[in-house]
Formats: structure tokens, C-alpha cells, sequence
């Protein structure tokens, strides 16, 4: 049986009523339009990736990817996915979602802050884990203690430790038996901070800018453009002793037309990084 049509013959698409958009909070905006056209239409560049959203208070998101599907009467029907930044979020990038995991890792005992002091601090209770030997001793100018019995001279100091100089130099280890809590000990559990975030941006730019800044520090957790890859809730400021605590340690993208995934790592260092080491951004 022949088709009879009747009405618009949908030589062209036409936006279909009932379209719907979704806000994740931080500034990404997602959208989904209907239009239907005869199959043998032609779309034009309504359809086409990276074209503008056609409903006027949401025309600043474009087309990310449309599926089709044909029916019996010869009708096309297209649904099309849009994606794009909120304007309120000043339209470029969306606001950083984040994660984060304080935990634990394997350190040598050398790089303990409390290791090398003249006396204990930063909560720390007892005496330091080495020192720095007898007065006048200081840490730029060690005065450890000649150990009777070792050949070649070994040196001591608190607990056990043993250096192969007055100055220190080389540690040699924690050699005394009767200090147990340290006899053999090489490494201790250091705390460390990594967050993970994400976000979404329209500027290829603000991409290659925050790639080309792995590697490098922060000292308030902007990058590569005025926002900040730290929520304000954790903080504005991460600095200790002029060195920068945030070290951008990875960043991965992904495509999405006229928009940009952007997915990073961050590491939190108490002490800071070196900036002979880590440069600055």
C-alpha cells in the first residue's frame, strides 16, 4: 500500500516539543532535542556535531553526538545530546569536582622532619630521631661523636644512628641493639595526600595549558587559568617556608566537539616541594 501523506511534508528537520536539560552542580550543562524530518531529507548543519542548540535560553551548548531511527512512514527521528558550560560559571570552564585519599606510604626514616633537629617539634614527642650530636652541633654543622670499637671511625648519634662522619654525611643505619624501636629500621610511614578532580572547559587552550603544567607546583592551587583546582573549602593558600604544597601530577582529556574533559592529579606535600626540583608555575 502506497503512503498518503498529509501536513508538513518534513522537508527539513523541526524541533520536536518536550526537550529536557540537566545541571551536575558544578556547572556542566547537558541537554537532549528531538526532531523528526522524511528520511530522504536533508539535515543541513542542524545536526551536525558542534552545531548550536536550537532553544533559545540554551543556545550556548552545542551537539556532542544524535542517534536516528526510521519508521514505517518514512519518518526520521532524530535525537540529538548537547553539552556545554553554564554561563553563571563564567562559560568557560565548570567548577573542579573533587576526590581525595589521605593515607600512608613508605619513606626512608633520613627524610623524617624530626630526623635532623636540635630539638623535638612539630607535635613530636622525645628527642629528635638523630640530632644533630654533642653542642655546638647545629644541622648545618653536625658534631656527632666518634663510636669506640669501629674501624674505620663510625660516628653516633640519638638512637642508635650511626653516620660516617662528625658531619654526618652518610647515614649508616641504626646500629645499637639496645635502642629496639629503631635497631635496623631503614624506612617509617610517611603521610600523603593525593586529590583527584575534574572538569569541564570549551578552550582548547585551558587544556594544553594545564598539560603543559604537569610537573609543576602551586602555591593556591591555580594552574593554568584564574580557577583554582582546590575547592575553597579545603583552602586557599599552600604554601610552608615560601614553597609551594600542590604538585600537579597527571592530567588526561578527552573530546567532546566544542567541549573538553579535563581529568587531574594532585599531590599534597606538608614540607613542600623544591623549587630547584618543581618549578613554579
Amino acid at each position: 500500500m502506497a503512503r498518503v501523506s498529509q501536513g508538513n511534508n518534513l522537508s527539513s528537520v523541526i524541533l520536536q516539543p518536550g526537550f529536557k536539560f540537566m545541571e551536575d552542580g558544578y556547572g556542566l550543562v547537558t541537554g537532549t532535542c528531538t526532531f523528526k524530518a522524511d528520511q530522504t531529507a536533508s539535515v543541513g548543519s542542524t545536526i551536525n556535531r558542534g552545531s548550536t542548540c536550537p532553544v533559545a535560553a540554551y543556545s550556548y551548548l552545542k551537539a556532542h553526538k544524535f542517534q536516528v531511527t526510521f519508521d514505517s512512514l518514512g519518518v526520521a527521528t532524530y535525537t540529538v545530546d548537547y553539552v556545554g558550560v553554564d554561563p553563571g560559571k563564567g562559560g568557560v570552564s565548570t567548577d573542579p569536582q573533587i576526590t581525595g585519599s589521605q593515607g600512608l606510604t613508605s619513606e626512608n626514616i633520613t627524610t623524617h622532619p624530626n630526623f635532623f633537629e636540635t630539638a623535638s617539634g612539630l607535635g613530636f614527642s622525645g628527642s629528635p630521631i638523630a640530632g644533630v650530636g654533642l653542642s655546638p652541633g647545629t644541622k648545618a654543622d653536625p658534631n656527632f661523636q666518634a663510636i669506640a670499637g669501629t674501624n674505620p671511625p663510625e660516628y653516633g648519634g640519638n638512637n642508635g644512628s650511626t653516620f660516617e662522619s662528625p658531619k654526618g654525611r652518610k647515614f649508616l643505619g641504626f646500629k645499637k641493639a639496645e635502642f629496639n624501636e629503631f635497631y635496623g629500621k631503614t624506612n617509617y610511614l610517611a603521610p600523603q595526600c593525593s586529590l583527584s578532580g575534574v572538569f569541564y572547559t570549551t578552550n582548547s587552550t585551558l587544556v594544553n595549558s594545564h598539560r603543559n603544567a604537569v610537573g609543576k607546583t602551586s602555591g593556591d592551587g591555580v594552574f593554568a587559568s584564574s580557577k583554582s583546582l582546590v575547592p575553597d573549602w579545603m583552602g586557599t593558600s599552600f604554601t610552608i617556608s615560601s614553597k609551594n604544597q600542590l604538585l600537579l601530577a597527571q592530567v588526561s582529556f578527552e573530546d567532546f566537539g566544542s567541549l573538553y574533559k579535563v581529568q587531574y592529579e594532585l599531590r599534597f606535600n606538608r614540607e613542600g616541594y623544591v623549587a630547584s626540583v618543581y618549578a613554579k608555575v
